[in-house]
């Protein structure tokens, strides 16, 4: 059963993220600027971040939190300082969105871009240097690891797509290139996404009121009906990853809908853990 877990009335929840360390949820509210944390068994909630819009976020192996910008990687430290780590210019592109670390500690941030082709997808290695993968988009968003690491996935929400790499591990380079599931016009929009310990990718869909199961293979295993329409980003979590935990947005403050809450629910499959960043904290000049 689908339940809601907390209705902050998010303009635009995305990038859930369950953090095992203190058994905490956290998500950005991008257009709001704010970064809020969940501790499950308590049922406490608190907003630990308030600023310039965070598109995206990781968790550092040291335990701060990576922000991913408009213009920049900060650092938001467990005290709740707030460091600028190092400027990011793209003149294509408005903001980060989605990001995603890999085993080694670099991080895969996708951006939106200021047309319908100037976002892509960027690569930053542990020591700072940031890599353009690829442009072609106007909205990067949701990306997942097999369970093998072999396969990167990668969504295009522009073209309605979701695509699957190649990924080596030790270079983190990817290739191969090849559309893994292509959304029909009727069934909402491919947003944020995840994948479970047996290999299914989990999509949600914005404007679609939906989160779709599919098979490794891409095929339709079955699609989950949510209240509200702009369903954003999901990811498991809990003691032994057995829920999942997602977003939603299209709220503001003061309403009385469920649009912008965020959502709980077992699945019947577990995940598995998120890595952690290491991107060197040198702080920009």
């Amino acid at each position: 059963m689908i339940t809601t877990l907390i209705n902050e009335h998010c303009e635009l929840g995305e990038n859930p993220l369950w953090n095992p360390d203190d058994a905490c949820l956290y998500w950005t509210d991008i257009t709001a600027g704010k970064v809020h944390r969940f501790h499950l068994a308590s049922g406490r909630h608190d907003v630990i971040y308030r600023g310039i819009s965070v598109g995206g976020f990781t968790f550092q192996a040291n335990g701060d939190l990576l922000l991913f910008r408009v213009n920049d990687l900060a650092l938001l430290r467990p005290g709740g300082r707030v460091d600028e780590l190092r400027k990011f210019e793209d003149d294509g592109a408005a903001r980060f969105n989605d990001v995603i670390a890999d085993p080694e500690g670099r991080v895969f941030a996708g951006t939106i871009g200021r047309t319908p082709a100037s976002g892509g997808l960027y690569r930053v290695e542990p020591d700072g240097t940031t890599t353009l993968l690829f442009r072609g988009t106007g909205v990067s968003n949701g990306l997942g690891f097999s369970p093998d690491l072999s396969k990167l996935y990668w969504t295009c929400s522009t073209r309605r797509r979701i695509y699957e790499f190649d990924y080596n591990r030790a270079s983190g380079a990817i290739s191969g290139e090849r559309l893994f599931y292509q959304a029909g016009e009727d069934e909402g929009i491919p947003d944020g996404m995840t994948v479970d310990r047996i290999g299914h990718v989990w999509s949600a869909r914005w404007d679609g009121f939906a989160v779709v199961h599919h098979a490794p293979d891409g095929r339709v295993v079955e699609r989950f009906r949510f209240p509200v329409a702009k369903v954003s980003s999901l990811c498991f979590g809990g003691p032994g990853l057995e829920w999942f935990f997602v977003t939603t947005a299209g709220g503001s403050s003061g309403a009385s809908t469920a649009d912008g809450s965020v959502y709980q629910w077992s699945p019947g499959v577990s995940g598995l853990p998120e890595f952690k960043s290491r991107i060197a904290a040198k702080l920009s000049a």
